[in-house]
């Protein structure tokens, strides 16, 4: 089952956009996908840290 999907506005500064997209790409990925992957990770990472 495919998760809900919300968009949303966020302001993001060009130099990290930039990277972002770089990365996004480097992967063949979306960018949106990509932020979503790296968000997921991030959470996992600070869950594991609360253990």
């Amino acid at each position: 089952m495919k998760p809900i999907k919300t968009s949303v506005s966020i302001t993001i500064d060009d130099p990290i956009l930039k990277k972002i997209k770089d990365l996004a790409e480097a992967e063949d990925r979306s960018l949106s996908s990509y932020i979503n992957l790296v968000l997921r990770e991030h959470l996992k990472e600070l869950a594991r840290k609360k253990d």
